[in-house]
């Protein structure tokens, strides 16, 4: 009989175990998912003024818009799982700070799936892979370079990213400023002349030489060489961020994302490069 009441009670504690991570918050029971983004950095997102090419209310900033890349993105995972879609603001060193805090339900923007993030969040994706160049004005010098051991002069990158922490230690000839605080912030340093070059992912750099319209900007892509950048795969796999153990909104996020191609995800990007702000 005490065998079987062991058994009784071993069971009722492993169906209550059961029964609490099943109500484990998803974060979505509200029917609204929200995303925090810096609405300032291009293509993967940006801000402007009104609702066209179907940007997305800012809430923590009345009267603007979300777009781009991350906006598409997650109006397209909000539509699949029937919920709202909220987009908020951060500045990018808050971002991981807020999903942990569950401020926000994820972070898509453009976040690298490093293992130094994987220990803080946990990441659904990818929903981009995007390659490392550089970007540098076409009267430089480093405008002919062939590899980055030909690069030379004062460079700059994003604070944060694996573009500052892990490829421009990689060039032997570059005096290494200090990081920028935004994609925008670097990409002025380059074309006030602060800096020679800058180094970031793919479709940032598409992004700036889109918006050039003086047409100053060179992209430098060694994808393809032996003198590149050393990266490894989660270094340009671009996923969405989400507070750690929350498997009910990692698996919807994932079975969203699990069917695309990088053939779907470059084609959502080039729409994106060709609606955003000049």
């Amino acid at each position: 009989m005490k065998k079987i009441l062991a058994l009784v009670m071993a069971m009722m504690l492993a169906a209550a175990g059961a029964a609490a991570l099943a109500e484990e918050p998803s974060g979505v029971e509200d029917g609204v998912l929200t995303v925090a983004m810096e609405c300032t950095y291009a293509p993967y997102n940006w801000t402007q003024p009104d609702d066209s090419n179907g940007a997305v209310p800012i809430s923590n900033n009345p009267g603007m818009y979300a777009n781009g890349y991350d906006v598409m993105t997650a109006k397209a995972i909000a539509e699949a799982n029937g919920w709202q879609l909220e987009i908020v603001q951060q500045e990018w060193e808050s971002l991981i700070p807020a999903v942990q805090a569950g401020m926000v339900d994820a972070v898509i923007a453009g976040q690298s799936m490093t293992k130094d993030r994987m220990e803080e969040v946990d990441f659904a994706g990818p929903y981009l892979y995007a390659t490392i160049v550089c970007v540098t004005k076409k009267d430089s010098p480093n405008a002919a370079a062939k590899g980055i051991s030909e690069l030379t002069g004062h460079a700059t990158s994003q604070i944060s990213t694996v573009w500052y922490d892990e490829c421009l230690p990689q060039v032997k000839g570059a005096v290494i400023d200090t990081a920028k605080e935004s994609a925008p912030a670097m990409i002025v340093a380059l074309e006030s002349g602060v800096v020679d070059f800058i180094c970031c992912d793919m479709p940032t750099a598409q992004g700036a030489l889109q918006a050039d319209t003086d047409h100053d900007l060179v992209l430098l892509d060694f994808n393809g060489t032996e003198d590149n950048f050393a990266v490894s795969e989660e270094q340009i796999n671009i996923g969405i961020s989400i507070r750690k153990g929350n498997t009910v909104l990692l698996d919807a996020l994932n079975g969203y994302l699990k069917d695309k191609t990088e053939e779907d995800f470059n084609a959502l990007m080039a729409e994106a490069i060709a609606i955003a702000p000049q």
